[in-house]
């Protein structure tokens, strides 16, 4: 399995997001993790993107 080269912290970074929300999708999916400096696994990686993605879609209910 290949690595991204992204870690926790420079997804959080790249949309804007608390470290600890990038926390808990990868929780939600699985996704082990030591702390903010692990470089996910590319797919890995991709999920979580695509799950903040598609979060960032949805209607806040507003």
């Amino acid at each position: 399995m290949g690595f991204a080269q992204l870690s926790i912290t420079a997804i959080a970074e790249e949309y804007n997001l608390p470290v600890e929300e990038v926390f808990r999708y990868c929780q939600q999916m699985g996704i082990a993790y030591k702390n903010q400096d692990t470089c996910l696994a590319l797919e890995d990686a991709k999920a979580v993107i695509q799950q903040i993605l598609s979060q960032s879609h949805q209607p806040s209910g507003h």
